[in-house]
C-alpha cells in the first residue's frame, strides 16, 4: 500500500519477489504478495474507507508529524524581523501543546562575510532563540542548537550576496 505523506506528496515502490514485481508510483494503490514463488498480483486502488478499514492500526500508531518554523533575521544581526518576532508565542505554545521535550534550532546565513563568520553568526541566531524560549518556560534539556551557517541556503545565491530569506533559524518541534 502506497500513502502520502502528511504533505501529500507520494514516491514510488517496487514490490518484488523471485516471480516478478509491480510499481506503485499512484497515491492509494496496493498490490498482494501471497508467497515467494507467486508473482506479485495487479495493482489496485484502495478509496478512503478501504484504507482506514484495512489499516487503521497501523495508521493511528504513525507518530505525530512535527512542527516546524521558519524566523527571519536583521542582516548581520541576531534580532528577527517584526514578522518573525510575531511568531514565538505561537511557537511556545506548539510546545507547550506538543508537550515536547525534543526541539531542534538550527542557525543560517546569507553568503555575505566568511564562512568562518557565518558560522558564528548562525550559531548566535540559534542560541538567541533557545534564549527566548528558555525565558518563557521551555526546559533546556529538550533543545539542541546548532548552526549551518551559509551551508544549507534557502536560496541559491552566488558568494557575498545578501539573500533576506537565508538569515534564518528554523526550529523543529517533534
Amino acid at each position: 500500500m502506497l500513502i502520502p505523506d502528511p504533505d501529500g506528496n507520494v514516491g514510488q515502490l517496487v514490490v518484488a519477489n523471485e516471480r516478478g514485481q509491480q510499481v506503485l508510483n499512484e497515491a492509494n494503490q496496493s498490490v498482494r504478495v501471497r508467497d515467494r514463488k507467486t508473482p506479485p498480483g495487479e495493482v489496485t486502488k484502495l478509496d478512503s474507507d478501504e484504507i482506514r478499514s484495512v489499516f487503521a492500526d497501523a495508521l493511528a500508531a504513525r507518530p505525530p508529524q512535527p512542527a516546524r518554523f521558519i524566523l527571519y533575521f536583521m542582516n548581520d544581526s541576531t534580532e528577527l524581523i517584526r514578522e518573525s518576532k510575531s511568531l514565538v508565542p505561537h511557537i511556545i505554545q506548539t510546545i507547550r501543546q506538543k508537550g515536547s521535550v525534543d526541539i531542534v534550532i538550527s542557525g543560517h546565513t546569507d553568503t555575505v562575510a566568511t564562512k568562518t563568520h557565518n558560522y558564528t553568526l548562525g550559531l548566535k541566531r540559534a542560541k538567541a532563540l533557545c534564549g527566548i524560549l528558555l525565558a518563557n518556560g521551555v526546559a533546556a534539556a529538550g533543545i539542541s542548537v546548532t548552526s549551518h551557517g551559509e551551508g544549507n541556503p534557502l536560496i541559491k545565491t552566488a558568494d557575498s550576496v545578501a539573500e533576506p530569506k537565508n538569515r534564518r533559524v528554523e526550529i523543529v518541534i517533534k
